[in-house]
């Protein structure tokens, strides 16, 4: 065995397999179709019928004699000497799909399946620790990742072959499924010897990461420097975002370059994010009619969108724009949060105030009964526009990028051949001067416009909803609904992050234990919870204290976070395990440190205790966080780049504690011209404290006994801006407030 720069194993044992097939990454393109309903056709229901995971579900009618994840399956896999097929995806995942359609759907190919292995299906939303190992183990073969993932594996849950999607037949340079399948099989039994060697390699290596790489003994201090350097390195000065194409938005960069602005005054940190927030919005990423981001750009202009939503992607978008009004007051960021948030309540949110995970790529074409498509739902046809639109219909389409034959050019297989995805073409006041109007009436006739194809694209066939709410992403929507009923003043934000708190609470969580639940839907919370699942929501249950004083909330994330602790914590290496292991069917127990689409568990739990650290006066937190960002040391000063939130969690620790407490009650109205000005500026790493928590909750100083002193002045609220739990005078008006809080260290 090797080690490769990238620090993955190479084992000579699987090149029997891997010689046979090719390039294991999908193809950019195709126009294959799904069907996204009535699947059963009046078959028999598989084991997947019992499970509440839509995507399973989805799979309950195929031929295939699935079974969830768990030990029945693998118990029957010894018992009959089978290898087991197991297969990760989620609901929202196109190429997961077509893969079903192509294969899972053939009564041909799921005979081979049965016939030969224990199949398996697992959502990678509800168990993203089983998906986590094996996507470890597939890049550890030397493969791409991505999904549908495809692996192959012993009885004893060991991988030893795998990839992504595989065709129903020869294509795209690689072998058919089916060949796939027999090759594998005839290696399983006549070669058992070789599987062995493989699964016996990629095991260790699994292993000698749980048990962690060696730890070098501090993090540089130039490592924030070398993460600026290195996105700065990849900046796309003429479109804005990172790379050459896709684009992928990854909210915890736009944290780290805002954070790092802050502390070092370098206007380009702030500049990338801008141009980078404003290129999204006006592309065709972002949902120009109905508000909302899809999950990434086919290409690097931002205008030809995958066009998934995601629940995480809108709750961290909209905390990027909070961030972006903030530091500009620019009201285009601020439209951009409102109207993402607006989608989210609108079109995200289940009957119990929970926020729901996901809505589809794919969904039934309107002039094509019986057909599905990518994008179906959004695109358009000018012709469809002139009726809709009248006389407005070259405005908007001069506005909006609309074209007669389609405005799609990287489209090689053609499906989106004569429609259009909506993009910001041209600027209001261009379309002003072409069709000679000022630009107030520019901006109401294009306002009136969109909602007339809102209207009328309600009445299209919707892309399917995964309505499973999950804690952890739920953790980010309520902190991205508290900050922006401040940041904004709109009420209807804070209310929703308040019945998405009390729901999450109420259902996916034991008093009693302590414990929290993964997973909620059709009434059943199941799934033990993750690392992110307690370190997001007890983020967001943070910002929703901040945001409206009451204690309880506090008290929730700092009861979460203690159990949190106990379960994770690793008090050898430091930082945090991703499950508590109290699940045998996981090979291993891991822990992630890079910063994706989504903060790792451990850069989110770091923050969390540092903030946490400055409200209660909790300074074994305080080494905790330090001691997690340690135990990511090697990693953090070979690539800081992969990640910028625990960057921040020490760029963050290396700035001296700054509170800001409030003492007056919750809802007066000193106190609440007060809170205002604390939310009307860019603020990174000052916390907010309330001395009345409200009826619900512990006063303060049960947690925090600094504030014992802190009282309103003459019967007015008054603001205490503290430094290291030492304060300033107070203000009582909002000008004083403000003034302390533009110094950035307070005497």
């Amino acid at each position: 065995m090797q080690r490769d720069g990238n620090n993955f194993f190479v084992y000579s044992s699987i090149a029997l397999v891997l010689s046979l097939f090719f390039d294991a990454r999908p193809p950019t393109a195709d126009p294959l179709q799904i069907l996204m309903t009535d699947k059963h056709h009046g078959g028999k229901p598989n084991r997947l019928i019992h499970e509440k995971s839509p995507y399973l579900l989805q799979h309950a009618y195929n031929p295939v004699d699935w079974y969830p994840w768990g030990e029945e399956a693998f118990a029957r896999a010894r018992a009959e000497n089978k290898a087991v097929f197991l297969s990760i995806g989620y609901s929202t995942c196109h190429w997961c799909h077509v893969m079903e359609r192509e294969s899972f759907e053939n009564d041909s190919i799921a005979a081979l399946l049965n016939e030969f292995f224990i199949p398996i299906k697992v959502d990678r939303e509800e168990r993203p620790d089983v998906d986590r190992v094996y996507m470890t183990a597939l890049q550890a073969m030397g493969q791409n990742g991505g999904w549908p993932m495809s692996m192959f594996l012993t009885p004893d849950r060991r991988p030893f072959y795998g990839g992504t999607y595989f065709p129903p037949d020869s294509r795209y340079g690689r072998a058919g499924f089916p060949d796939v399948l027999r090759k594998v099989h005839d290696i399983w039994m006549q070669e058992h010897d070789r599987v062995e060697e493989s699964a016996a390699g990629i095991s260790v290596f699994l292993h000698d990461i749980e048990r962690g790489g060696a730890r070098a003994e501090t993090v540089r201090e130039s490592v924030m420097t070398r993460c600026y350097d290195q996105i700065a390195g990849t900046y796309d000065e003429a479109r804005g975002g990172f790379g050459s194409g896709p684009k992928f938005p990854r909210p915890v960069v736009f944290n780290f370059l805002l954070r790092h602005y802050d502390a070092t005054g370098i206007p380009e940190s702030r500049a990338m994010v801008l141009h980078t927030l404003r290129a999204m919005a006006a592309g065709g990423m972002y949902d120009q009619v109905g508000g909302g981001f899809h999950r990434y750009a086919v290409d690097a202009e931002w205008r030809v969108p995958h066009f998934e939503k995601m629940l995480y992607d809108q709750a961290q978008l909209v905390q990027a724009y909070l961030d972006a009004f903030l530091l500009t007051h620019d009201p285009t960021f601020a439209a951009v949060a409102r109207e993402t948030l607006d989608y989210v309540l609108r079109d995200m949110t289940g009957d119990g105030g929970g926020f729901t995970s996901a809505e589809d790529a794919d969904s039934p074409i309107p002039d094509k009964p019986g057909e599905s498509g990518e994008g179906a739902f959004y695109v358009w046809k000018r012709s469809e526009l002139d009726v809709l639109l009248g006389a407005d219909a070259g405005l908007f389409a001069f506005r909006y990028g609309v074209e007669a034959a389609g405005n799609v050019q990287v489209d090689p297989q053609q499906e989106f051949a004569g429609k259009n995805i909506l993009y910001q073409a041209r600027t209001i006041k261009d379309a002003g001067a072409q069709y000679t109007m000022t630009e107030a009436e520019v901006v109401t006739r294009l306002a009136e416009a969109r909602r007339t194809l809102f209207a009328a694209r309600s009445r299209r066939p919707r892309p399917l909803r995964d309505d499973k709410i999950l804690t952890s992403w739920n953790g980010l929507m309520i902190g991205a609904c508290a900050r922006a009923w401040r940041v904004l003043g709109e009420d209807r934000y804070g209310t929703a992050a308040v019945r998405a708190a009390e729901f999450v609470l109420a259902r996916l969580y034991d008093n009693r234990s302590g414990m929290l639940r993964r997973r909620y839907r059709d009434g059943d919370a199941g799934l033990e919870a993750h690392l992110d699942d307690y370190a997001f929501l007890a983020a967001g249950l943070l910002d929703l204290y901040e945001a409206s004083g009451e204690g309880r909330w506090l008290r929730a994330a700092v009861n979460l976070t203690e159990k949190q602790v106990s379960l994770f914590h690793d008090p050898e290496r430091g930082g945090f395990f991703d499950t508590s292991g109290a699940d045998s069917t996981v090979l291993v127990r891991l822990r992630e440190q890079f910063d994706g689409a989504e903060p790792s568990g451990n850069s989110m739990a770091a923050m969390n205790l540092v903030r946490m650290s400055r409200m209660v006066e909790r300074p074994d937190w305080e080494k905790i966080a330090s001691g997690t960002v340690a135990q990511a040391a090697a990693s953090l000063n070979a690539q800081p780049v992969a990640m910028p939130q625990m960057v921040s969690v020490f760029g963050l620790l290396a700035t001296p504690p700054r509170q800001v407490v409030i003492a007056g009650p919750i809802g007066d109205p000193s106190a609440e011209a007060l809170i205002r000005v604390v939310y009307a500026s860019y603020q990174p790493g000052t916390v907010i404290l309330r001395t009345d928590c409200g009826k619900e909750g512990a006063t303060l100083e049960e947690l925090s006994p600094f504030t014992k002193t802190l009282r309103m002045i003459g019967g007015k609220a008054a603001a205490y801006v503290c430094r290291n739990f030492a304060c300033d005078l107070p203000a009582t008006d909002p000008e004083s407030l403000a003034r302390q809080l533009a110094a950035k260290n307070p005497q």
